[in-house]
């Protein structure tokens, strides 16, 4: 599973995700219906509307996304020596400042789409990603080697482009 996947995965067993893990464990051990049988459950639910053109949530995606392009330049600069001390970063102040922001709108979404009574993920991803960023950024700071560094700075790209997936995916309907 891919770290990307992991953050993904700890944002939603925030919500339903444990239901909806225990039903896709369950499809996956039983045997599969024949091909002509129609399926047991059928799902009629309607997907919501995209939020995605929404001022609010386009200015996250926005943020999100030349914030992550920093972080990839943040990487690109380290050293190559992975047991070297842990460099300080260009312009970090600002960088703080702006995550620090951008925390705050995915909080204002997740606000602003419970209001709406909103039933599906994005919310509560929403939610958790404004709760992780700001320990993504405490553990940029506190890595003592470029290797944690390192790792730190790839958590934290893996993190805002998940930011910006998760607005821009097409809505899907609620679980």
């Amino acid at each position: 599973m891919k770290t990307n996947d992991v953050f993904r995965l700890e944002r939603l067993m925030s919500c339903d995700a444990i239901a909806f893990s225990a039903m896709l464990w369950l499809a996956s051990t039983g045997s599969a219906a024949p091909v002509d049988q129609a399926p047991a459950v059928v799902q009629q639910g309607q997907a919501p509307a995209s939020v995605a053109g929404e001022p609010l949530f386009a200015d996250i995606v926005k943020r999100a996304g030349a914030l992550k392009g920093q972080t990839e330049a943040y990487r690109q600069a380290l050293p190559k020596d992975a047991a070297a001390a842990a460099v300080p970063l260009s312009g970090f102040t600002a960088f703080k400042a702006e995550i620090e922001a951008l925390s705050a709108l995915d909080m204002k979404g997740h606000v602003t789409l419970k209001e709406r009574g909103a039933v599906d993920d994005l919310k509560c991803i929403l939610r958790g990603i404004s709760q992780d960023l700001p320990e993504k950024l405490s553990a940029m700071s506190a890595a003592k080697t470029v290797k944690e560094q390192d790792l730190a700075l790839r958590d934290m790209v893996y993190l805002l482009n998940d930011n910006v997936e998760v607005i821009t995916a097409p809505p899907q309907p609620a679980a």
